[in-house]
């Protein structure tokens, strides 16, 4: 049996300027290092790779330890964690900031519900909404309320709404104006102050798969790939592969995807098989049980392992 634990952000969210964001806090992460060097075998990449190949088996009790997003955390925090302990981590950043320094819609609605009530932010939401439809047909609050409204084991039904209308339930033009929107009126920081805040750099990167990480694909704009265009599938996996080749400075190869938000359909699996992926981590929750399907492996979130009530800001 192989355990993919996935992680987000790993900080002290007190001792920052959004205290609220939804954080493993770095003495929780450092229990659960605890925790998983008790129970399993922390495993790599390839270690996993050799085992679909048939090249080898993995232990009965592996772990693989993957951090999503390119966060400036994973290098801060994580890294020297995994480090002192021994543990191989597999990161798997977003292109967009690492190359022009913005923030990704994901972390600019993280950061908006950090920085004020959910229900302000919905009330403006639907303010805006109601202005642009005089100039456009959009759905109404109901019908957004509708079809969004329900919580889930990570957010409360207001989240929710507030996530799947700016993610995917509105026109990218319609939802991109209001992400904007809505992080100006309630984030104080400017975007390209926090993007240098918030994320890694290449050369960061770089210094962590010297210290014995590895890195894999996540997208270049962290969209939903299962609803996307096949043409826009295919950009995001070719600047994927491109971003990947000049990290490690090498043609690439057995790569591994992570797919944001866990989305992707029967098309995104022949565009990472094509481009050479071998590996693909889903966010369906569970252990992997068979590695017959390798480019559709579960994940647990690390709210799944002790301690428990842990949240490190998923999508």
């Amino acid at each position: 049996m192989l355990t993919i634990v996935m992680y987000h952000y790993v900080r002290d969210p007190a001792r920052t300027r959004y205290p609220d964001i939804k954080a493993l806090r770095t003495d929780e992460f450092e229990l659960q290092l605890d925790h998983v060097a008790r129970t399993f075998e922390v495993v790599s990449l390839r270690d996993v790779l050799s085992a679909v190949t048939a090249d080898s088996s993995l232990p009965e009790n592996a772990c693989l330890l993957t951090f999503d997003d390119g966060l400036a955390d994973h290098h801060e925090t994580v890294f020297p964690r995994l480090r002192e302990r021994g543990m191989t981590g597999t990161f798997f950043p977003a292109g967009l900031p690492l190359t022009e320094r913005v923030v990704l819609d994901v972390h600019k609605i993280h950061y908006i519900l950090a920085a004020t009530d959910e229900a302000s932010i919905v009330a403006t939401l639907f303010e805006q909404l109601e202005r642009m439809r005089a100039s456009r047909r959009l759905p109404s609050a109901e019908e957004l309320r509708s079809a969004y409204e329900r919580g889930d084991r990570f957010d409360t039904p207001e989240v929710t709404l507030i996530k799947a209308s700016l993610q995917f339930g509105l026109a990218a033009d319609v939802r991109a104006e209001l992400v904007d929107s809505l992080f100006d009126t309630y984030v104080e920081d400017a975007e390209e102050d926090l993007a240098r805040d918030l994320y890694l750099g290449i050369p960061e990167l770089r210094e962590m798969i010297r210290g014995g990480m590895e890195v894999g694909g996540h997208g270049w704009t962290h969209r939903w790939l299962g609803k996307l265009s096949c043409d826009e599938q295919a950009e995001e996996i070719r600047r994927t592969v491109g971003l990947l080749e000049h990290i490690q400075g090498s043609p690439l190869s057995d790569w591994t995807m992570c797919y944001p938000y866990g989305s992707y359909n029967a098309h995104t699996l022949n565009l990472v098989r094509e481009c050479g992926a071998r590996l693909g981590l889903t966010t369906n929750p569970g252990a992997v049980l068979r590695l017959d399907r390798p480019l559709e492996l579960a994940r647990l979130d690390t709210i799944d392992l002790p301690p428990r009530g842990c949240a490190d800001g998923r999508a």
